[in-house]
């Protein structure tokens, strides 16, 4: 017969039909197995069980594919130019310029690992399956479409499954669904629309871990088609995000080179007007072409960029992509995992209530510290409330690490608050039998020796579960030390309890106890007809408690007008108690009702919501995708499988430490303590690393502006044969004194009152009006001072020379004052704070010294081909700048009266 193919999770809904049709639909018997031949054939069909490889491109491939900035391109154009008319040293120097970028990017790039691989390599390396009638372990990717396979605690799941028995079986499918919890698993058949993986509970899915329990399977979709391989294929197809600075330096580029090229046409038109030689035109075009591209502008970003990437792995936070850190200056949403990153990812007991008591406890995850409060009642102890709790438990706390089930450790220190020894009391009450939890009758039994209160021997049956699985066995409750009937009005109280418990989020278990008499216990037999007329002794409340610094950091970020929104795989009951203990406004959804409403409803309804539970992978995805149509820029965090997709199609995605290699490896920043508020610090930080790469760029912008004039000023109005400035010395601008001023403005001090201002709207350029105005004005201003010191020079001290040198030095001395004017648009430098940055103040004093000696010292004079100036000429380059100090002051005064109005 011809078998289903492999892509049958959706197309066959084998969720629902019974297991014996799924095992007939593939023509196998699940006692015997396929046969070794028709195995091989299936291989061969459908190819092996393993999820496609990514090639990574070669070396040489990726070393030019760094060329492709428009940056590095003007570079390598202006190095060619500059050898063809035999400028070898400026040739050479841009050549490496350009050599030193590439290789900053490649390495850069080279750290981010392939998502996909990740996934590949997280694929088991053996499975266990019937063929032929007897079991074997063969590798996982030679698993087939109907291949029987049996799983025990301990074990991966290798492919995607329909389960077929189940014994105790419970999953932990965390990385894929981001459920906190094991997933109870068993044979049975769901009805009613198609589920989400999470709420499949007779499927089992690959790479997901048995953490309890044992069961068989009958395979139904490898590689590709399983969950797992769809999101691989949704990582494939999703692309990342260009970083808005990349963007900006882009643009940027193109408008410096645009304007350049025009300046060229004009300067070669009035050249060949005025009978100027070609080589004469072609040296000034090139020192033109030097003079428009800010050679120190990819190198003092990326270092920038570098020194801040470190200074947030010291704080936990480590970036894979430089330009990430700047994508987060501009971050305004925050999707957040639960589970771990806004709450402790530690089962906590926080109340126990009987039927005459309520006690609250305090302490938070499995730390042993804390107490039982006695909030009601009259009981003097608690003990025997909680004993089966300790006594039904497989756990074990080690050096305060749980061992075993998270729930049943968070048991086991509710019972040392409580001042009970537990391996004491497990050694007292000796275990008989043991009926193991099963998702059928949701309780998990031990049969325990022991002496009732006369004195005789006993087998109690301790019993902890589901509250109503507990309760509807049960005949009689433990008050104050004594039995009372199990009446309609305890039923209804323990309803309520129940009820209340859920509402604030917690997940509510019940315990119980009956005596039997030795004589009648078979441990060997059906243990679960021995659990009926229960004792209920308690109700307990546990909870993943938030983390301690998570409020206060979801409100400093609520303070910087980011948005922020819990995304769990959790109920949305659960999470929503849990987003308002962290001031987490808003309505809570399911992922499948965000996904069925239309793009209007989602755009619409989307910020008002606070938390959005049992979300997908796609619905991950779809969320980030709708936020950045309402022109957000969004993080997204996770630590599982299933958000890799959504997390390297956020802006900037974030995976946590303790996560896996697929979410780390998909993500462009890696949290080391998986705590929200690190996520908040380094938004902080990003904003403070953007504000001051923006001063840079107001500063670099206003120095190539005045290039471009100057060289067009002194074309048209044929001053210094329209090359006011060498090559020599046009470099020393860039690298001596930009790139100096650059990494002062880099590393300058948080402007005040940053983390208040909103985020920066995404697609909003840096060429604001105000930094256009600023920067066109101020480099007018400089090209006027600068060509009228050449004609004085000219006019006054009848040398063009003598004028080019004092128009040079005054140029630096102009960039000094236009440093400190760059730090803030409008706020006055007339201030003592102007000179609270170190730094600056260092590299402004050192280039008042090198202005100086650039004309003085004959070594210079050399490098540069400046001439020696004396001291009345030096007075004209200071009184430019006095006059760049004055316009300037004057151009921020209009600019605060005209907001203040």
């Amino acid at each position: 017969m011809t078998e289903p193919s492999s892509n049958g999770p959706e197309e066959h809904a084998w969720y629902a039909r019974a297991p014996e049709d799924v095992a007939a639909a593939f023509g196998v018997d699940p006692a015997v197995g396929l046969s070794g031949a028709r195995a091989a054939e299936l291989l061969a069909t459908h190819g092996p069980n393993a999820l496609p490889d990514e090639r990574r491109a070669p070396a040489w491939r990726r070393f030019l594919a760094q060329y492709r900035s428009y940056m590095q391109i003007v570079l390598v154009v202006a190095a060619v130019v500059s050898l063809l008319i035999q400028e070898w040293t400026t040739a050479v120097l841009l050549i490496v310029l350009t050599l030193l970028n590439a290789i900053v990017g490649l390495r850069q790039e080279g750290r981010a690992e392939s998502a996909m691989n990740a996934l590949r390599s997280m694929m088991k390396a053996t499975a266990r399956v019937r063929r032929d009638g007897t079991e074997a372990e063969i590798p996982a990717d030679r698993l087939v479409v109907g291949d029987i396979v049996l799983v025990s605690a301990g074990d991966q799941v290798a492919a995607d499954g329909r389960i077929l028995q189940a014994s105790a079986l419970q999953i932990d499918e965390s990385a894929l669904t981001g459920e906190s919890v094991p997933a109870a698993k068993d044979a049975g058949t769901l009805a009613g629309p198609r589920p989400a993986p999470g709420d499949r509970t007779n499927m089992a899915f690959m790479n997901t871990p048995v953490t309890h329990g044992s069961g068989v399977l009958v395979v139904t979709a490898t590689g590709a088609a399983t969950e797992v391989g769809k999101i691989s294929g949704m990582l494939a197809a999703t692309e990342k995000e260009v970083p808005p600075l990349t963007r900006e330096l882009n643009t940027l580029t193109l408008w410096i080179t645009g304007a350049a090229a025009l300046t060229m046409i004009v300067m070669f038109a009035l050249g060949r007007q005025r009978d100027q030689a070609w080589d004469v035109l072609f040296v000034s075009a090139v020192s033109l072409a030097i003079a428009a591209v800010p050679e120190a502008l990819p190198t003092v970003t990326q270092a920038i960029l570098s020194v801040g990437s470190l200074n947030l792995a010291k704080r936990n936070a480590i970036v894979k992509e430089l330009p990430s850190v700047e994508t987060l200056a501009f971050t305004s949403a925050i999707n957040s995992d639960k589970t771990g990153t806004l709450t402790m990812n530690q089962m906590t007991a926080v109340e126990v209530v009987t039927p005459t008591d309520r006690y609250t406890v305090s302490g938070t995850g499995y730390g042993l510290d804390g107490r039982i409060h006695h909030a009601a009642g009259a009981s003097a102890g608690i003990e025997d409330a909680i004993l089966p709790y300790v006594v039904a438990c497989d756990a074990k706390l080690v050096d305060g690490e749980v061992v075993g089930d998270p729930t049943e450790g968070a048991l086991l220190v509710l019972a040392h608050k409580a001042g009970l020894d537990v391996d004491a009391t497990r050694e007292r009450l000796p275990r008989l039998a043991t009926l193991p939890f099963d998702p059928e009758y949701k309780l998990m039994a031990t049969f325990n020796a022991t002496v009732d209160s006369g004195g005789r021997q006993i087998v109690r049956c301790f019993v902890k579960g589901a509250v109503p699985a507990v309760v509807a066995r049960a005949a009689g409750a433990l008050s104050a030390g004594t039995t009372i009937p199990w009446d309609a009005d305890l039923d209804a109280r323990a309803d309520a309890q129940t009820r209340r418990m859920g509402g604030e989020g917690r997940r509510v278990m019940a315990a119980a106890t009956r005596d039997l008499d030795p004589a009648g216990f078979d441990p060997d037999g059906d243990l679960l007809v021995y659990v009926t007329g229960l004792r209920v002794t308690s109700l307990v409340g546990m909870v993943d408690p938030p983390r301690e610094d998570a409020r206060a950091a979801v409100a400093g970020a609520q303070a910087g007008h980011i948005r922020v929104r819990m995304v769990t795989g959790d109920d949305v009951t659960t999470g929503a108690a849990i987003a308002r203990q962290l001031g987490i406004p808003g309505e809570a959804v399911l992922g499948a009702d965000f996904a069925a409403w239309s793009e209007d409803e989602q755009l619409a309804r989307i910020d008002g919501i606070g938390v959005v539970g049992r979300v997908a992978p796609e619905h991950k995805v779809l969320l980030a995708d709708t936020l950045k149509k309402k022109g957000e820029v969004v993080a997204m965090t996770g630590d599982g499988v299933n958000d890799a997709p959504a997390i390297k199609a956020a802006d900037i995605g974030i995976a946590m430490g303790s996560g896996t290699d697929v979410a780390k490896n998909a993500g462009r920043m890696i949290l080391s303590d998986d705590a929200f508020a690190t996520i908040v610090y380094a938004v902080e930080q990003g904003r403070r690393i953007y504000d001051n790469l923006t001063k840079y760029i107001r500063f670099v912008l206003l120095l190539l502006v005045t290039f471009v004039l100057t060289f067009l000023g002194a074309t048209v109005f044929d001053i210094a044969a329209g090359e006011p400035f060498t090559p020599p010395q046009v470099l020393w601008i860039h690298f001596v004194v930009n790139a100096s001023f650059g990494f002062a403005l880099g590393f300058d001090r948080e402007s005040p009152g940053l983390m208040r201002r909103r985020p920066r709207p995404r697609g909003e350029s840096v060429l604001t009006r105000p930094v256009l105005v600023t920067v066109g004005l101020g480099g007018l201003a400089i090209t006027v001072l600068l060509l009228g010191l050449i004609r004085i020079g000219q006019a006054v001290f009848d040398s063009v020379g003598t004028g080019q040198s004092v128009a040079f030095t005054a140029f630096a001395l102009c960039l000094i004052v236009a440093a400190f004017e760059c730090r803030d648009e409008t706020g006055s430098v007339l201030t003592t704070s102007t000179f609270d940055s170190r730094q600056m103040n260092w590299v402004a004093l050192t280039q008042f010294v090198l202005a100086v000696l650039t004309t003085q010292l004959d070594g210079f004079r050399r490098l540069l081909g400046t001439s020696e100036i004396d001291a009345r000429q030096f007075g004209w380059a200071v009184l430019a700048a006095l006059a760049l100090l004055l316009l300037w002051e004057l151009g921020k005064f209009l600019a605060r009266r005209s907001r203040a109005a």
